[in-house]
């Protein structure tokens, strides 16, 4: 995804940025600024493409930064209806994102405006971390206002951009240390109309859990007393990392006991000896030993074989069911073996545990080939 993120910045984009500020600022060097941002912009990766644009925008734009994000939000065009794709498209907008964020910390009314209406056609999430470190109470108060706009784009923004480990920018440390302020403006967005920003309130909260795993069980475990089934999808969707871990606590909240597991009846991998860049089924059978129902959550720990020979487990998700008094249940899950930017395959043997209800089972494993 990056890598083609990386090759949507390029000559016409630019050319495409230099239309739309021309049009909101006839007296804007359009030929001049596409030539700047165009120079040297296919030897630098995603960020930095962003960035370099940016820099020319500050270049070719007035000195002032209130006029000079007046204009940019002038040229922008109509808002993007919430939670519909518009493709890459929208990532046109990250150089003004960061334009915001390098340029706009000394005139914070403005650049808020210039969030508010960047957010409904791109995101904030970025450019709003700035603000959150130099212009902390000020923009927690702000991000609360958001909280209720009318926009899902904007009310949206008020959780993604206080992730404490949002992907692809920097950490907010003050909030993980302390998640206190975020959690404050979760709760305003627990019951969102709004699927699109229910779901950043539980990447939100996942995020808070891998550095405060008892914060995140005690809000989910408040939160789930009288919960409709969205609050529920929520709760379980911000405990996914925590179930993964196998936390007793977090698997209590979702109505599973870590005490009580079902039997594993068979484990297999087919083939046993794949190929790098082949598949592998992973099949196990599960039965109900007890007298009573069994909710259970099944997960796969495949231990993958790392560049030195040592192993890390990646944990993936099976199924979550429950078992009538002596059910059995086969669950399979095919994996991919094919190389990815995010994960090298190497040769040798991989073990797998079968996760009952966190607790781990040793399962089937596969020799993967060359």
């Amino acid at each position: 995804m990056a890598d083609s993120l990386k090759t949507f910045f390029d000559a016409a984009i630019v050319r495409r940025i230099a239309r739309e500020v021309r049009g909101a600022w006839p007296e804007f060097p359009d030929r001049a600024f596409a030539r700047d941002a165009a120079a040297g912009l296919y030897r630098l990766e995603l960020m930095d493409r962003a960035r370099h644009i940016a820099g020319a925008l500050r270049r070719h734009l007035p000195d002032d930064p209130e006029r000079a994000l007046a204009i940019l939000v002038e040229s922008l065009p109509p808002t993007t209806p919430a939670g519909e794709s518009a493709g890459m498209a929208p990532f046109a907008y990250l150089p003004h994102v960061l334009f915001t964020a390098e340029h706009g910390l000394g005139c914070f009314e403005t650049a808020m405006t210039a969030q508010h209406a960047l957010t409904q056609r791109f995101t904030a999430e970025f450019s709003l971390r700035a603000f959150l470190t130099h212009h902390t109470d000020a923009t927690l108060a702000r991000l609360a206002d958001w909280a209720r706009d009318p926009s899902a784009h904007v009310r949206r923004a008020a959780s993604e951009g206080t992730r404490p480990r949002l992907p692809w920018a920097p950490r907010l440390p003050a909030f993980q240390a302390d998640p206190t302020p975020v959690l404050g403006l979760l709760e305003l967005l627990k019951d969102d109309p709004s699927e699109y920003v229910r779901r950043s309130v539980a990447n939100n909260l996942n995020d808070i859990g891998k550095d405060h795993p008892a914060r995140l069980v005690a809000t989910c475990r408040a939160w789930s007393r009288g919960a409709t089934p969205e609050r529920r999808a929520l709760i379980a969707h911000a405990l996914r990392s925590a179930v993964k871990r196998g936390d007793p606590a977090a698997l209590a909240v979702l109505g599973y006991d870590a005490r009580r597991r079902p039997d594993l009846v068979a484990a297999t991998a087919e083939p046993p000896r794949p190929a790098i860049g082949g598949k592998v089924a992973l099949g196990v059978t599960v039965r109900n030993p007890g007298r009573r129902s069994l909710p259970v959550v099944v997960d796969l720990a495949v231990h993958f074989v790392k560049a030195r020979g040592g192993t890390k487990p990646k944990v993936f998700k099976l199924r979550s069911l429950t078992l009538a008094p002596g059910a059995e249940q086969r669950l399979l899950k095919t994996l991919s073996l094919a190389q990815h930017t995010t994960r090298t395959h190497y040769p040798g043997r991989h073990r797998v545990d079968v996760l009952l209800n966190g607790r781990p089972v040793p399962g089937p494993a596969f020799t993967l080939r060359p």
